[in-house]
């Protein structure tokens, strides 16, 4: 299979809105670095559109795009290193540089602390310990890379052990059990029985260590994008079926919007609430992914002359935009705005922000590989 341009666009999509979705947590209730001064309880309705499915989308893209890396050289090994040398340099560059604001403006103005940025940096942020509750160093937002770089490990490893007829049986069987209507009913039925069974309400704790719930689902969609990539089984259900999966995900948001209008505010009652919720919410998160990639393959299937400038710069956006989103909203707190100035301004810094970013990044070669760009910009730049 060739480049699925549809794909790409999918990732630069999800990635983008990550902006939205983060700046909208600033106005929630729902706890975060940064926060309005009049948090506010209805905007959780909004972003329960896009709750259940943006971080698994993330995830199956990403598997994909790594399955299109693997096809290249399927080496296990040297597999493992080209992620490594992707991923592990700009993560380390954003705990040390990017991500240290993040905790400051948190600190400062939730939790009273009155310490400057650079006393912070140079003299609490690397404590490994904690701070008022707060770990310190963090990865914030990049557990996302993190995350990542383990589940290539993990996958390496497991190409490495199982004998060739083996990984082939798995992926032929794997491909027959999501072909026609299966594509909906088994991951529904899988995310049921994590998110509304065994572990209902279970927080995301981005510890990697103590955050098993969440590697159940997350690294089951790295995997499902990894074998999406050559399955033609897979792709046939997909195309059969992703407008009833839509359907299906309008109406499982319905339920979670009903839920939450109804209960607005930190918690859900009752564990039964608990289930339907869960229920509801599997329903949407695999629709929604099922029917965007379906739409991503029937429409979005085409190059543009912006293309190969917008795949690159993701990776960079996603790595700075936290913090800019938290840093601008930290300091706004004293002007006491109207909401909607806050949203603009923060908005507008975001996007300006990180458009600098990459822009100047992309020029200095020593700085390149730390935001997540190759060293020779002759070369196609690799999803993340």
């Amino acid at each position: 299979m060739g480049r699925h341009y549809g794909m790409d666009w999918l990732r630069i999509g999800a990635f983008g809105l990550l902006i939205f979705y983060h700046i909208g947590l600033v106005f929630v209730h729902w706890a975060y670095h940064a926060k309005t001064a009049h948090p506010m309880q209805w905007v959780a309705v909004p972003l329960q559109a896009v709750n259940a499915w943006r971080l698994p989308l993330l995830f199956v893209v990403s598997g994909y795009a790594s399955r299109a890396i693997f096809t290249g050289d399927k080496r296990p090994g040297i597999f493992t290193w080209n992620r490594t040398k992707r991923l592990i340099p700009p993560l380390l560059f954003g705990v040390l540089v990017i991500v240290p604001v993040q905790p400051w403006i948190e600190l400062s103005t939730q939790h009273g602390y009155g310490r400057d940025f650079l006393t912070f940096w140079t003299g609490d942020y690397f404590r490994f310990g904690t701070l008022d509750g707060i770990v310190l160093p963090t990865w914030a937002h990049l557990w996302f890379v993190g995350y990542l770089w383990f589940y290539t490990a993990a996958l390496a490893m497991l190409l490495t052990v199982l004998p060739v007829r083996v990984k082939a049986a798995i992926e032929s069987g794997s491909g027959r059990l999501l072909s026609g209507p299966m594509i909906l009913l088994v991951p529904v039925a899988l995310l049921i029985a994590n998110w509304a069974w065994i572990f209902p309400g279970a927080p995301e704790t981005h510890g990697l260590i103590d955050d098993w719930p969440v590697h159940r689902v997350y690294f089951g969609m790295f995997l499902f994008g990894f074998l999406l990539r050559e399955s033609d089984p897979v792709w046939r259900a997909i195309r059969r079926w992703w407008r009833w999966a839509a359907l299906a995900a309008v109406g499982g948001y319905a339920v979670v919007a009903s839920i939450e209008i109804i209960y607005l505010g930190p918690y859900l009652p009752s564990r039964t609430t608990w289930f339907w919720f869960g229920v509801a919410r599997a329903v949407q998160s695999w629709g929604a992914i099922v029917a965007l990639i379906g739409i991503a393959d029937r429409y979005w299937n085409r190059d543009h002359r912006l293309h190969p400038m917008l795949t690159e710069a993701v990776f960079p956006f996603y790595l700075i935009h936290q913090s800019i989103i938290v840093l601008v909203a930290g300091e706004l707190l004293g002007y006491g705005l109207a909401p909607v100035v806050e949203f603009a301004i923060i908005l507008a810094a975001t996007v300006t922000g990180c458009w600098l970013f990459y822009r100047i990044g992309r020029e200095i070669g020593w700085l390149r590989p730390l935001i997540g760009l190759r060293t020779r910009p002759s070369r196609p730049a690799a999803a993340i």
